[in-house]
């Protein structure tokens, strides 16, 4: 029992600083949608800030990769907590809403260095037989940080300033970067073979994952058509309270109670799954929770009434966290750690190119024909994407990519 918990002891401080950090990130998204509105009074600029960070990841997933495969991830992390840190700071001393956006540009840059690098080292350091578990347990500390971290920032508003929360929030990063200074270095970095950063640096990355993706098109077809999965997702959560309130007729209240169930939902979900992993084969995790989240939508979109589209979201909370730490296992145990940080920059950079794209067409399309009927149609066409994405994954020949190793010798692995 004691050897159990020094083998989690690593994975547990990592957990912790990722908690925290992501504490750190609901804070700052509560204090700075209402700092910006404060300064503007404009529901667009407001609406900008959703805008930011896809564009940003588009212009630096380029070369993001390329940058943090050949230096420390550990290092890359605790930089970008720092960074974060004071520009986070630096935001009540923004004369005016330019200045912000300037400083939200950063933000958004040290943030697009942390996503690649976190999962690199997250795979370097949890071993395989535990990355089902600990991303789990990831996925309860992400639910509760979408819990707590809009609480703290409200409490914090109310008791204080936008100004002094702001500063609060930076020491979260601090402190999140002071618990990762205690873990291992998990590779060794010759500086003298750390190439430059030129163009032509960043177009042999690109060949190399290229090759790689082209040698291993199951595995990049899998991901890319989870994208596409998601992509319905994210448009439909972008028209989210637009719909909920003036379609649904929900209050602001009702909103805000019906985002914390969700967030009970996920949480809930996150600590059965921690605890019954070993139980459900990593195949069943994936297709369980992406056919489940669809369904969830589905309920979503046909809803008329509170109690309706609370159910809809509850499912969505629970399986969210099965499909999350199932894909993400799956990436982890597929992907080679010598080019995670690159061919991860390129999934992001697709990705975020793709949402841009995707959200301003629906957009548009929500105010040519009905909110509902978009909704709908989005929420159909999901399921069957997810259907038939499941159909790929539970292929009986496919089964050597999702091998498992299991923690202990006698746990069952159902469906």
């Amino acid at each position: 029992m004691n050897g159990k918990l020094k083998d989690w002891k690593d994975p547990a401080v990592l957990l912790a600083s990722l908690g925290i950090a992501g504490i750190g990130d609901f804070i700052y998204l509560v204090a700075i949608n209402i700092i910006v509105y404060q300064m503007t009074g404009s529901a667009a600029a407001v609406a900008g800030l959703w805008i930011v960070s896809p564009i940003v990841n588009i212009l630096t997933k380029f070369w993001t990769g390329s940058f943090i495969d050949y230096r420390s991830k550990k290092g890359v992390i605790i930089t970008t907590y720092l960074l974060r840190a004071g520009l986070i700071a630096l935001l009540p001393f923004a004369p005016n809403i330019v200045g912000i956006y300037v400083i939200l540009v950063f933000l958004s840059v040290a943030k697009s260095f942390f996503g690649p690098s976190s999962v690199t080292y997250t795979t370097m350091l949890v071993p395989k037989a535990k990355r089902k578990r600990f991303n789990s347990i990831r996925s309860v500390t992400s639910s509760g940080a979408f819990i707590i971290g809009p609480a703290i920032a409200g409490t914090l508003i109310l008791l204080s300033s936008i100004h002094v929360t702001l500063w609060i929030n930076a020491v979260f990063f601090v402190v999140a970067a002071i618990l990762l200074t205690g873990l291992p270095e998990k590779e060794t970095i010759d500086r003298e073979k750390i190439p430059a950063m030129t163009f032509k640096q960043v177009q042999s990355d690109f060949s190399v994952v290229k090759q790689f993706l082209s040698q291993n098109k199951y595995i990049a077809f899998i991901y890319l058509s989870f994208i596409g999965v998601m992509i319905f997702s994210f448009a439909m959560d972008a028209q989210e309270v637009v719909f909920t309130q003036k379609v649904i007729g929900l209050s602001e209240v009702d909103y805000s109670l019906l985002i914390s169930i969700t967030g009970i939902g996920s949480v809930t979900g996150g600590i059965l799954l921690s605890v019954f992993a070993s139980k459900f084969s990593l195949r069943g995790m994936i297709v369980i929770g992406v056919l489940m989240t669809a369904v969830g939508y589905i309920i979503y979109a046909f809803s008329w009434s509170f109690g309706t589209i609370t159910i809809g979201f509850v499912i969505l909370g629970f399986f969210n966290v099965f499909m999350n730490a199932g894909i993400s296992t799956f990436y982890q145990n597929n992907i080679p750690v010598a080019l995670m940080g690159r061919v991860t920059s390129i999934f992001q950079l697709i990705q975020s190119a793709v949402q841009v794209v995707f959200i301003l067409a629906i957009g548009i399309l929500a105010d040519v024909i009905s909110l509902r009927l978009t909704i709908v149609a989005l929420a159909i066409i999901m399921l069957l994407t997810a259907f038939v994405f499941s159909y790929f994954v539970m292929k009986p020949q496919k089964a050597e990519f999702y091998k498992e190793e299991e923690e202990t010798a006698d746990n069952e692995v159902l469906v």
